[in-house]
């Protein structure tokens, strides 16, 4: 699940931060440092003091583009524990996260055995010093020793006589936010904290049978330095498996072949030019419009990426039915309504072949597989597949002796459709085709995206 992000809070921890920035530039730096931090330009310093100008950029940013500067903020600026872990909770708390009770928390520590993970112990520290809160003086006495980042190394890795249930609830785990104590079991599964595979995997295997419960698990989704790399997904998200050739924009049924059957190696046999395939690895970003203009210029061999973005859109709206205006409406809104930041969000596919099948659909007969291409698909962040769909009366209906009428058979289809594809883990949207041809056709699309989105971790639309 996720919550709206709580705005004037992480406008008030980001006012917090500014307080201690302008302690270390002068007033010459602050241009700088508002570009850095996504801020409004600061004004003139005329007698302003540099604390003032901080906080007139602060004013003046709008609450839509705060994320970006906690982000931003995160990212490039020295922070103490604590102050860097509210605003990470804050913008964690607004994307969506596996909600992990107390009690399963619990559960898990007792069976967690921390051997595996203290043979890598500077590993270790470093994830808990990334997450949690270390500073803290246990005693009260000023000295490092004593402090919460002491005693771990004391007794958790010298002398091993905490429990792993002591650890959590001394870096206060089980009351943590569901987002970090999800990031901490990434981070557990991570490679960069355990460069064992049989010990990734043995830890993962633990972990999930505490989140099965949940409709929840730890999934592999790739590799990092040929290790397994782990994420944690809710029910219902994303789907367990990353495409490996997105075929796209077709003008006709693609002639594909098998060059390598054992490791899904495909090429198109003929008519190569009616059908564009995306055969790249696809990120945790999912595929963004940069990533597919990157692919078109190395494959067409363009320079320009101005002329190469224009030359993708062409090719891929020829794709687009003739007859559904709808369709063709809801593309070139996209892109219009987002051209200046196209860039960094996600690219708009369409007609993407879901299914493919040799053998035509009358000789395969009640076998034949439905829906077999979707009018629209998107990869968002955490592997979420998103199909939109454009509904024309043809969707619905039939003709018979020249005539249109209801055909209830061809309806319930579609939506047997939709329901194999949310099994598998894709979200399905439908608009009615009208709806996207009308006067309201710019505010329903608009409308459509911004909360799609904006509900994606690391998109702001």
């Amino acid at each position: 699940m996720a919550e709206r992000t709580d705005l004037p809070r992480l406008r008030n921890l980001i006012e917090g931060v500014l307080v201690d920035l302008y302690q270390r530039y002068g007033h010459r730096d602050l241009p700088e440092l508002c570009d850095r931090l996504c801020l409004p330009a600061p004004p003139p310093e005329d007698g302003h003091t540099k604390h003032q100008r901080l906080a007139a950029s602060l004013q003046a940013c709008p609450d839509d583009r705060l994320e970006d500067v906690a982000e931003a903020v995160l990212g490039t600026e020295p922070l103490r524990a604590r102050e860097r872990n509210e605003l990470q909770d804050v913008l964690w708390l607004g994307r969506p996260y596996v909600e992990i009770p107390g009690r399963t928390r619990r559960e898990l520590a007792k069976d967690f055995d921390l051997a595996d993970h203290l043979g890598y112990p500077d590993r270790f520290l470093a994830l808990l010093q990334h997450l949690w809160d270390l500073d803290g003086d246990l005693g009260g006495w000023g000295d490092p020793a004593r402090s919460l980042c002491g005693q771990i190394e004391r007794h958790v890795i010298r002398f091993r006589d905490w429990s792993t249930e002591e650890l959590f609830d001394k870096l206060e785990a089980f009351e943590a936010t569901h987002p970090r104590f999800g990031y901490f079991l990434e981070g557990l599964a991570s490679p960069a904290v355990l460069p064992d595979e049989e010990a990734q995997r043995h830890f993962v295997e633990l972990a999930n049978r505490h989140l099965q419960p949940l409709g929840a698990r730890l999934r592999q989704e790739g590799e990092e330095d040929g290790y397994p790399l782990f994420q944690l997904v809710r029910p219902g998200y994303g789907t367990a498996r990353r495409p490996r050739n997105l075929i796209f924009a077709t003008l006709g049924k693609p002639d594909i072949r098998f060059t390598s059957a054992l490791d899904n190696d495909i090429e198109i046999a003929e008519r190569a030019d009616q059908v564009l395939v995306y055969d790249r690895p696809i990120s945790n970003d999912g595929l963004l419009w940069r990533d597919l203009l990157a692919w078109w210029q190395e494959t067409h061999e363009a320079t320009d990426p101005e002329s190469a973005g224009l030359a993708l859109y062409d090719r891929m709206q020829k794709s687009l039915p003739r007859e559904s205006e709808g369709q063709r409406n809801l593309f070139w809104l996209y892109h219009h309504l987002y051209k200046d930041h196209l860039h960094d969000l996600p690219a708009l596919l369409p007609e993407i072949w879901l299914h493919w099948d040799p053998v035509t659909v009358r000789k395969r007969g009640e076998r034949a597989l439905q829906n077999l291409r979707m009018d629209f698909l998107m990869l968002l962040p955490g592997s979420r597949r998103v199909v939109l769909e454009v509904d024309g009366k043809q969707h619905f209906t039939r003709t018979r002796n020249g005539r249109t009428e209801p055909d209830s058979a061809k309806y319930a289809a579609t939506m047997a459709g939709d329901r194999d594809l949310k099994f598998r883990g894709y979200e399905v949207f439908r608009f009615g085709h009208d709806e996207l041809c009308g006067e309201r056709a710019p505010s329903v699309v608009a409308d459509f995206f911004r909360t799609l989105l904006n509900r994606s971790p690391g998109i702001h639309a």
